[in-house]
């Protein structure tokens, strides 16, 4: 045993008295110094870390099949198909009246390329399975990296609303789009709301009848126009010529001249039968960006300013890329636009900003964590002496230095989480370097040996609980690890970086620590010998009369250490009863005082657009009056540019005109006193008033502080095979009222939809037949009539989208079925 005692002292010897003798502690300071510096300009950095949660929505096209039918045929089908993939861990569906749209999220952490290949192959080899009422599928895969991290909002300024209309701001829009896709590491660029240019045909049913042409003939018309060819070549003289049928149409006036039929002899055109409109869509969205009267005061600006219309564009980044330089590269090309292509009176907003963001949380911790080492050293010159404290003061930069590179090696960014780490690190960091300085101080103040041999005897007396207390904080932090769901990759970086930053810490507390603290402390006078009753030499006086003033009580008396016990207990069980009776909220991740907030609106099923979007003006003038508020942009009938919570929720599939969001950007946090959670908490008795006045229904969305759920509270509602959907939903709506009699429940929802009026087309079949009429012509004829369809598009050289030939009825005529009963279907005779 003391054989093997020897061993380990004469090893570790030999590895202290390397480094104090050599001069390797100054390269390995240098070099981790020097790799933390490296890893901190090159890491990328972004507000939260990296979560791979492969996830895709297969989206089924069912033309005609009522919603029960295609749950019956198609839905539950596919669900049992995805079920069988390996590593799926959820599947769920919604089946409404002509689709299918099922979404597969397989475990945090698979490999979303396997993933993505397992769920195209199951499709692929099944689609022999598939039921003949499918016309078409696609599957969508959705990552984190869809989340726009940059989006801008293009508007009128003040004075120069009537000048530009969504119209003219969308083409404006569309032409920075293609610009913007020239910066470096931009992955995506969508554009949100605004009315694109179209050329729509609008066809008089009257016309049509004077004429003898149906509007079917006038879509195959229109289709058949639409065709280019190469024909092939002539060969004649040793020269080849290229061959071409082009015969696309090259404008509206050349639409209007097409040939649509022939009545009494003579061509029918089509500007006979249908006006010809070349201009902005008809209206499926609205948008609008608005100020705060404190905020256009603040600017000193008019604060009687209403909304104006506005155009989003929204920005995402390519996966492993630094957020902070993408966004930066972001603005400052559409600031150069700005100046470059648009007119006067035309605005770029930067209505989110995540690079900024991110490079703000960064600075903040990392402001944070200086100035703990900072009080942490202050703290030990205080007790220890100026040399001990800058000992200490290069140990933990050592650690954070090569934490942070390993951190880097392996894949991690530089996020919220990881700078949380090494601040909670930073108590447990900086252990090991000052029992080791304290101890080699005291050796060598004792004069007994040579300081270069007390140094040695100091660092092996305590080498001990220097490894002990690492290894009980790595199995502390160990089960972090097993942390499953989206938390688990969520709280990796600090699962990793403090074992990490202890680990480093003992490895400099047995090499840079004990040269620096020879190399400070050899020449320091020695002290008289030690008294047996004297004080602790090199302790602090000052703080040695506290602390015994302080001790002295409970060391002399027996009953003082047993009240200081019962103390100790009462206080543990004081805390336990403040969570127990909910008087300290028990959460995971406190609240982030984040600088925005996300406000759903959501009108019964079958509101019109127009109705939505007068109910979102009311939720407007009252964000006017908010001081914290600088700017909110509404999307009505059309979803907002996702973050990551509405990645998870899929807000993206929020498209029907009964839907609205309002994105409200609050001022920095270092400009108002609230933090956005009590922000959001007094905002909502007034939205809520609003609400309740206007019919709505409504969600006020603070971004949580760690990864996203569905909801805070999900209840799901199951039945019998046999059990009719009605009954289903009765026991949901039973369920629900159970639920809001609860406390501090707000927002509740469900996803059953509001029963409304439906007008069905009944088909005389027999009577068709006779005609020569079939049933797909006068479901074709309802649809353009009603939806519109595209069958050719404008061909311009110029133009930066396709300019699509929609034709549809005028918008006064699609009121009710009495204009659609004017349509004829001409029979073959």
């Amino acid at each position: 045993m003391s054989g093997t005692q020897g061993n380990q002292d004469n090893t570790l010897t030999a590895i202290v008295r390397f480094f104090l003798t050599s001069k390797m502690s100054i390269i390995l300071a240098m070099a981790a110094l020097a790799l933390g510096v490296a890893t901190i300009l090159i890491t990328p950095r972004e507000e939260e870390p990296q979560i791979v949660v492969p996830m895709a929505d297969v989206l089924v096209q069912v033309p005609g099949a009522t919603a029960a039918e295609v749950e019956q045929l198609v839905t539950a089908p596919l669900e049992r198909l995805l079920w069988q993939i390996d590593g799926v861990e959820y599947v769920y569906s919604i089946s409404r009246k002509d689709m299918a749209a099922v979404t597969v999220r397989f475990f945090v952490g698979e490999n979303r390329e396997d993933s993505l290949l397992k769920l195209h192959n199951t499709i692929m080899k099944n689609v022999d399975l598939a039921p003949s009422i499918v016309s078409a599928w696609v599957v969508k895969p959705v990552e984190i990296d869809d989340v726009p991290i940059v989006t801008l909002a293009l508007h009128a300024d003040h004075g120069f609303e009537a000048r530009y209309s969504d119209f003219d701001l969308r083409r404006m829009a569309e032409e920075i789009f293609h610009r913007l896709a020239e910066v470096e590491d931009v992955s995506d660029i969508k554009l949100f709301s605004g009315r694109g240019r179209e050329v729509r045909v609008e066809i008089r049913p009257e016309r049509l009848a004077g004429f003898n042409v149906s509007a079917l003939e006038v879509f195959h018309s229109l289709q058949g126009a639409d065709h280019s060819l190469s024909a092939g070549d002539f060969i004649s003289g040793d020269t080849q010529t290229q061959v071409v049928s082009q015969s696309f149409l090259l404008s509206a006036d050349d639409a209007a001249s097409l040939v649509v039929g022939v009545f009494d002899g003579k061509p029918v055109y089509l500007r006979d039968v249908a006006d010809i409109i070349d201009g902005p869509q008809e209206p499926d969205s609205y948008s609008r960006i608005g100020f705060s009267d404190a905020y256009l005061t603040g600017i000193g600006m008019d604060s009687t300013q209403p909304s104006r219309p506005a155009v989003t564009l929204g920005l995402s980044k390519k996966k492993g890329v630094n957020a902070v330089t993408v966004a930066d590269a972001i603005v400052a090309k559409v600031h150069a636009l700005e100046r470059e292509i648009l007119p006067e009176g035309v605005t770029v907003t930067v209505t989110r900003n995540y690079g900024e963001t991110a490079q703000a949380k960064v600075n903040e911790l990392l402001s944070s964590l200086l100035f703990a080492i900072l009080t942490v050293v202050a703290l030990l010159a205080f007790a220890l002496g100026w040399r001990e404290a800058l000992v200490v003061a290069l140990a933990v930069p050592l650690s954070f230095s090569l934490a942070l590179f390993v951190n880097y090696l392996f894949g991690y960014t530089i996020n919220r989480v990881t700078l949380f780490a090494l601040i909670l690190s930073l108590g447990l960091v900086v252990d090991d370097p000052i029992t080791n300085v304290d101890n080699i101080q005291r050796h060598i103040r004792q004069g007994i040996k040579e300081p270069l041999q007390a140094t040695l005897d100091g660092v092996r007396e305590v080498l001990p609980p220097v490894i002990m207390s690492t290894l009980a904080i790595i199995i502390s932090f160990t089960p972090l690890f097993f942390i499953t769901g989206m938390m688990g990759p969520y709280m990796a970086p600090m699962a990793a970086n403090v074992p990490l930053t202890v680990t480093f810490s003992t490895v400099a507390a047995l090499t840079v620590v004990p040269w620096m603290a020879y190399l400070l402390l050899r020449n320091r006078p020695r002290l008289a010998p030690q008294l047996p009753d004297g004080p602790e030499h090199g302790v602090n006086p000052r703080l040695l009369a506290i602390y015994s003033r302080i001790i002295s009580p409970f060391l002399a008396s027996a009953r003082n250490r047993r009240l200081l016990l019962l103390g100790i207990l009462g206080g543990l069980v004081f805390c336990a009863v403040l969570v127990l009776l909910r008087m300290v909220p028990l959460k995971m991740l406190p609240f982030d005082n984040k600088n925005e907030l996300q406000l759903l609106v959501d009108m019964p099923e079958g509101t019109t657009l127009e109705r939505t979007d007068r109910v979102v003006r009311n939720f407007e003038t009252f964000l006017r009056t908010v001081p914290e508020v600088t700017n909110f942009i509404t999307q009505t009938g059309t979803p907002s540019p996702m973050d990551f919570n509405g990645l998870v929720r899929h807000y993206y599939w929020r498209t029907e005109p009964n839907y609205a969001e309002i994105r409200i950007n609050l001022a920095d946090k270092s400009d108002r006193d609230m933090q956005s959670h009590a922000i959001g908490l007094r905002l909502r008795h007034d939205l809520e008033a609003i609400a309740e006045r206007d019919g709505a229904t409504f969600k006020l969305i603070e971004a949580p502080p760690g990864p996203p759920v569905i909801s805070t509270l999900t209840a799901e509602i199951y039945g019998s095979p046999a059990l009719p959907y009605s009954s289903l939903i009765e026991g949901a709506r039973h369920v629900g009222t159970l639920m809001s009699n609860e406390p501090g429940l707000v927002d509740q929802d469900d996803s059953t939809e509001t029963d409304r009026t439906m007008i069905d087309f009944v088909l005389d079949k027999e009577k068709a037949a006779l005609h020569g009429i079939t049933t797909a012509d006068v479901v074709q004829t309802l649809r353009l009539a009603l939806s519109g369809s595209t069958p050719a598009s404008v061909h311009l050289s110029r133009e930066r989208q396709p300019l699509p030939v929609r034709m549809v009825l005028p918008i006064s005529l699609r009121t009710g079925p009495d204009a659609l009963g004017e349509l004829r279907l001409k029979t073959p005779r």
